[in-house]
């Protein structure tokens, strides 16, 4: 038997501010005013009047997305044993968070996109508009995720059908546009994972991939070898964007492991009093490179989640609020809050007969498409 708690938060996560002062950061404050400017905070008279609102949703059953209309019936399909698609999450496909400049995802894309110009003067493609429906080969294969990674089990991954997937990463695209040609390029856009929802995690998200292509006569004319030069100015870059970001930080590089780059490392940075994990990043694998046309090169690729930088730049207390539209949130970015709930958690306890096929995802998706986003989930397995 199966004994299970389900901690349900039902109040709808309201947020009061609390003007405190901001971390002694200049870039902090640049960012934050930047914040605050596009939301055009109106004052707590307009806040107090304002109707009170909900996490967006679409009721649609058709969405735009990388610039092609998607139905519902593509993407969920209850008579297809291999599709595992709710509704909670078709809802969340075509909202371009990322892609909206008052939005604090958007901000930061194009706080980082005015990184790349100025240090790579223009050089850098960018795409934001990318379709979240990729293939499994794009998706696993081209970047050489093993046949056997967890990563691409229907317990961590989201099938429209065997060959067809919701992307988990931004690195879905690196091989199409190596293909296209591309050798500096950028990709933002929302990838999906099943996952727990709590307070930092949630099973949509957004990511930011980078990507830069070097030719043997510029490692050569440096006098090193090319993955010395391509990790030497990965390094470069990437330092250099966190100091944008966060300002003068102590940072530090720790070695991983990551199936398409090598050597593959994260960035740290020490940051109000301890290590804060900003990116994941690496040398590209020459397969990659060389079954895309580019035989005879070099590359780095980094990737960065924008919620997490997000949340800390703007001080945002919880993953689901960059999804919300209530305005007792909305109107007070740009400053810091100070989270409150207008009922107590609510506990439900469950206990049932499981089989071997059990899993957590499946049955926490059917509660979230009752309950919302809000309820969280604690398992004891008896």
């Amino acid at each position: 038997m199966a004994f299970l708690l389900v901690q349900c938060h039902v109040s709808s996560c309201a947020f009061i501010a609390r003007h405190s002062p901001l971390i002694c950061s200049s870039r902090l404050q640049d960012m934050r005013s930047l914040f605050f400017a596009a939301r055009s905070f109106s004052g707590a008279s307009s806040f107090a009047s304002r109707k009170k609102g909900g996490p967006l949703r679409i009721h649609a059953s058709t969405i735009q997305a990388g610039g092609i209309t998607i139905s519902r019936e593509d993407v969920v399909k209850e008579d297809d044993p291999t599709n595992n698609v709710p509704d909670t999450v078709f809802s969340k496909l075509g909202l371009h968070l990322h892609r909206r400049d008052d939005h604090p995802l958007g901000i930061l894309k194009n706080e980082i996109y005015k990184y790349f110009d100025e240090k790579f003067s223009g050089k850098y493609q960018k795409f934001d508009d990318l379709s979240p429906i990729v293939s499994v080969t794009s998706n696993f294969d081209d970047v050489l995720v093993p046949p056997d990674h967890v990563s691409r089990r229907y317990n961590d991954t989201y099938y429209i059908n065997s060959d067809t997937v919701l992307r988990t990463h931004t690195s879905a695209h690196q091989a199409e546009k190596l293909r296209e040609g591309c050798t500096h390029f950028l990709v933002t856009g929302d990838v999906y994972r099943r996952d727990s929802i709590d307070a930092t995690h949630y099973p949509v998200f957004h990511q930011m991939e980078g990507f830069r292509v070097f030719s043997q006569a510029e490692w050569e004319a440096a006098g090193v070898d090319g993955t010395s030069f391509a990790l030497q100015d990965l390094k470069e870059t990437l330092e250099g964007l966190a100091k944008r970001l966060f300002g003068d930080v102590e940072t530090r590089w720790v070695d991983t492991y990551f199936p398409f780059t090598n050597p593959s490392l994260e960035l740290e940075i020490f940051f109000q009093g301890d290590w804060l994990e900003v990116l994941g990043c690496g040398v590209t694998e020459p397969a990659i490179l060389e079954n895309n046309g580019r035989a005879g090169t070099v590359a780095w690729a980094f990737g960065l989640g924008l919620e997490r930088l997000a949340m800390v730049l703007f001080d945002i207390p919880d993953i689901r609020l960059f999804w919300s539209s209530d305005p007792r949130f909305t109107s007070q970015l740009g400053i810091k809050f100070k989270p409150f709930s207008k009922y107590p958690p609510c506990y439900k306890d469950i206990s049932f007969w499981i089989n071997d096929a059990f899993t957590e995802n499946n049955l926490c998706e059917v509660v979230r498409g009752i309950a919302g986003d809000l309820a969280e989930e604690g398992f004891n397995l008896i």
